[in-house]
This record gives C-alpha cells, sequence and structure tokens, in this order.
C-alpha cells in the first residue's frame, strides 16, 4: 500500500503534467495564432501589391491583371546629363510582340534633350479642358516623349480607359489610343524618380509595368493625395479647372469594378484632341 507521503508525490507529479501540457498548448494556440496572421499580413501586401501594379503598369505589358503581361525589361538607360545641361534619353524598341502597339516613331535628338523649363499642353475631353503643364527639369525624357505623342496626335480620339477611386488612392488612367488598357507606343524609357517622389492631387505620373525601364504612353491623373512608392515617374501638373473634370468623373463612379477595385469609369472620358500650347 502507498503511502500518504507516495500519494502526495503521485499526485503532485500528476498535476506537474497537467501543468506543461495546458503550457504546451498554450504555445500551440500562441504560434498557430502568430502563423494565420503573418498568413493574413502577407495577403493584405499582396493584395496591394496587385492592386497597384494592375492599376499603374503601362498596360502594352501590363502586369497583374492583364493576361498580357509581360516583365521583360528593355534595353532603356536612365538618362545622363550633357555638359550643356542637356540630357540623353534612350527610347528602346519594345519589343514584346504586342499587337496593340503603334508605331509613331521616337522622339527627335533623343541625345539632346532640355531639361529645363516647362511645356504646357490642352487635354481637350468630352467632359472638358484639362492644361497639363509638364516639368522638363524633373521629368526631362518623360516631358520629350509626352510632347512629341502630342504631336503625333497619338492621344487623339483615344479614351482614359481606367479609373479607381479610393480615400488615399484616386487615378484616372488615359495615354492607350487602342483603348484596351494594353496599348502604347513602339518604345520605353526608363523611369525619372527619386526616393522622394510622391504624387499628391494635381500629379500627372507615367504608367509603367512592375520591371524597370518600362515608361511608355499611359499616364495617370491623381484627383487625390495618392500613396504609391516612388516608381513611376512625375512628369507634371494638372490645372484646377482640369481637376474639377476629374472630381466630377470620379463622383461618377466605376463602372464593373474588377477585382483589383479598379474598373472603366462610369462617365465615359475620351480625348478629342491633346496639343501642344507652347
Amino acid at each position: 500500500m502507498p503511502t500518504n507521503k507516495q500519494r502526495r508525490q503521485a499526485a503532485q507529479r500528476h498535476l506537474q503534467r497537467q501543468l506543461e501540457r495546458r503550457a504546451e498548448q498554450a504555445k500551440k494556440r500562441r504560434r498557430n495564432l502568430g502563423i494565420i496572421a503573418s498568413a493574413i499580413a502577407v495577403l493584405v501586401v499582396v493584395g496591394a501589391a496587385l492592386l497597384i501594379t494592375g492599376v499603374f503598369s503601362d498596360d502594352d505589358t501590363q502586369a497583374a491583371a492583364d493576361p498580357t503581361a509581360s516583365d521583360t525589361p528593355t534595353s532603356a538607360a536612365a538618362p545622363s546629363t550633357n555638359a550643356d545641361g542637356t540630357v540623353t534619353c534612350t527610347y528602346a524598341p519594345d519589343e514584346s510582340g504586342n499587337p496593340n502597339l503603334t508605331d509613331v516613331g521616337t522622339p527627335p535628338n533623343p541625345e539632346a534633350t532640355p531639361a529645363q523649363g516647362t511645356s504646357t499642353l490642352l487635354m481637350s475631353t468630352d467632359q472638358g479642358d484639362l492644361t497639363l503643364t509638364l516639368d522638363r527639369a524633373k521629368a526631362p525624357c518623360a516631358a520629350a516623349s509626352f510632347t512629341y505623342l502630342a504631336q503625333q496626335s497619338f492621344f487623339d480620339g483615344s479614351t482614359c480607359h481606367r479609373l479607381v477611386n479610393q480615400p488615399g488612392f484616386g487615378v484616372l488612367q488615359c495615354g492607350d489610343p487602342t483603348g484596351t488598357g494594353s496599348g502604347g507606343p513602339s518604345y520605353k524609357y526608363a523611369e525619372e524618380v527619386t526616393p522622394g517622389t510622391t504624387y499628391p492631387r494635381g500629379t500627372i505620373a507615367m504608367a509603367k509595368t512592375s520591371a524597370p525601364n518600362t515608361t511608355g504612353s499611359q499616364f495617370f491623373l491623381t484627383f487625390v493625395d495618392t500613396t504609391l512608392p516612388p516608381e513611376y515617374t512625375v512628369v507634371g501638373t494638372v490645372d484646377e479647372a482640369g481637376l474639377a473634370v476629374l472630381d466630377e468623373v470620379a463622383a461618377g463612379g466605376i463602372e464593373g469594378v474588377g477585382p483589383e477595385g479598379d474598373g472603366a469609369p462610369a462617365i465615359p472620358v475620351s480625348i478629342t484632341d491633346l496639343s501642344v500650347v507652347s
């Protein structure tokens, strides 16, 4: 027969085993909760990345949302500054095989691109006029390309095919002459950004894919202060009258909102003419 001391010791051992099992179970629960929380965080990050790349990719090689996506970089190089203050831009052929590209040549004299002053363009649409001021000092290659394409009537008759309207994320995307979201010129060039590049209300910025050196003709106009990584070239600003047009289009909502929270504007926007004023 076990003594009272032995029974007490056995009870203590049994209690200790129970406490150890409970501690192990609590540890497993905490570990499982951590794994679940990490998975949710990853899903949030991935969702944000898909939204950004889907909305702001220069859609002739659309990333994420477009099945024609291709992240193949071009051979375009970052601009280099010349002794006279001009810059050398590289407009490289887009060899992706995208059938929606339009060949209008490339901007002239890329080896001596002006890098001072501004250029003013008038973007006439069926919803109103927007005056665009391009900053050659901030983005000389993008400004030269944008101006050249306007001179070639590249944008005339095209639609602004994509709208996003969220707090902290409001843009209208234009610049695809095919209206499919996958069109552009037959060349690409490098982005002109810095770590401090931001996208406040009234910004004109160039769309691109997730790959570097893939800027083309598509651009987006921000009608709210928009939070984005500094990867998209800021080429200029929209005037107040133009912002009023954007606000009205945004208020009309999105037609057939897609999984990335974007889609065609319910109030269609067609560029009747985009011309260089000065």
